[in-house]
């Protein structure tokens, strides 16, 4: 969940990128051949946030099971048309929600997501382990794991931290856009200067249980103290490159040529102000415009889309494409290495998308753009899926490793960080 607001732009066609209309369907066709044999693993998805805002969770009033452009940018037809073969749900809190609240409020979300997969058994099914990842794609199911957004969620609580994992969250963002008293975020002012004595014990117990520690959204000291800390290979579900636009969001290369070591996996993002530096300035002002007018700069009510579209007719948005993001994997492969990447698109959770990935069906024009780039559909395979299955593999190794010579974490927050 991203600090973008605006309008959906719905479906896009088939445009691609090429020499010629011939060259682009090729590059398609060779695509959709690719990801129907290595389907996308995709980091994070705000689909269960946008179900709470605009339908209070009624899933009636929002049914996936048919094409909801304009409403979602996810639905059951448009997963299956983009390729996609595993999805984090997101099960993100606003950070304006705090203790027991926040809580409560993600164990919500989890529920949602529990009622989906309840609601489409023929499409979605519920995954744990890499191995409930491989068996989905071979009954032709998309795996649906769940990550929960920002360490706030577990309100200082190693126990709260475990009942999630019992509960299917298979990854912790340590922060969203707000410090925790723990670990300091990206877009927040210098708390602790990363991650305090506490904030490394949830990385020791998120290692202990196989739970991912994921790195979006954390202050690049926050990064690298993890890194230090995490006997596991680690994540960043939706994130891109420092180097190519200048946003706090994004992974420096210092932190990029770490990921070998860790063998963890940094998964880019499609978010236009994370990806196109002309679309940063732009979103502030629009961010700044709802706020004005008394709306959450997260506000995707009918609303604030219309407020913003306003916005958006008096002042056009720059407007990022396939092209855009495909450049932040060529640099994240030449940094990171190709075993190291992966895709988190943050669909439903900015308002904003790429032209040509406006929503989860335009994954292959972006695999199309790689393969017109000269990637090679061995390194695709990785990208899509065969990295992202292997971290959770290696995750799960590890943590079978730390259980077999200690037991749960009863350290708390007042006795390490006083």
């Amino acid at each position: 969940m991203e600090t973008e607001s605006g309008t959906d732009t719905g479906t896009g066609t088939d445009t691609g990128t090429g020499t010629d209309n011939g060259a682009v369907t090729d590059h398609l066709g060779r695509a959709r051949e690719l990801l129907a044999a290595h389907p996308v693993v995709d980091g994070h998805n705000d689909l269960p946030w946008a179900l709470r805002e605009k339908a209070g969770y009624d899933l009636d009033r929002l049914d996936i099971s048919g094409d909801r452009t304009g409403q979602l940018h996810t639905d059951i037809p448009r997963l299956r048309a983009g390729g996609v073969g595993a999805q984090f749900w997101s099960v993100y809190v606003r950070t304006g929600m705090t203790g027991d609240d926040a809580v409560s409020a993600t164990l919500e979300q989890i529920d949602a997501v529990s009622r989906l997969l309840e609601r489409h058994p023929g499409d979605l099914v519920r995954a744990l382990t890499a191995d409930d990842v491989e068996r989905a794609r071979e009954r032709g199911l998309i795996a649906s794991l769940m990550g929960a957004e920002g360490g706030h969620s577990i309100n200082n609580s190693l126990a709260t931290l475990r009942a999630f994992y019992e509960l299917g969250v298979r990854y912790l963002t340590l922060t969203h856009n707000d410090n925790v008293p723990w670990a300091d975020s990206a877009t927040d002012e210098p708390g602790v200067g990363g991650l305090s004595a506490f904030g490394r014990e949830v990385v020791r117990e998120m290692n202990r249980l196989g739970m991912l520690v994921d790195l979006s959204h954390v202050a690049a000291t926050t990064m690298r103290d993890a890194l230090e800390t995490s006997v596991a290979p680690v994540i960043f579900s939706h994130s891109s490159a420092r180097a190519v636009c200048d946003h706090a969001r994004n992974i420096p290369d210092d932190v990029l040529a770490l990921l070998p070591g860790n063998g963890g996996v940094a998964m880019a993002t499609f978010v236009p102000k994370f990806v196109l530096p002309a679309a940063g300035q732009w979103t502030l002002r629009a961010d700044e415009n709802l706020r004005e007018h008394g709306f959450d700069h997260l506000d995707t009510t009918p609303e604030a889309m219309k407020l913003h579209a306003s916005f958006e007719e008096e002042n056009p948005r720059p407007v990022a494409t396939e092209s855009t993001v495909a450049d932040h994997l060529d640099h994240m492969r030449e940094v990171a290495g190709v075993d190291h990447i992966g895709i988190g698109g943050d669909y439903d959770g900015t308002a904003f998308t790429p032209a040509g990935l406006d929503d989860v069906a335009g994954y292959p024009r972006l695999i199309a753009e790689l393969l017109r780039r000269g990637w090679s559909e061995s390194d695709l395979a990785k990208l899509t899926w065969r990295n992202a299955v292997r971290v959770l593999r290696d995750a799960e190794a590890v943590a079978r490793d730390v259980r077999s010579r200690r037991g749960p974490s009863i350290a708390t927050l007042a006795e390490l960080d006083g």
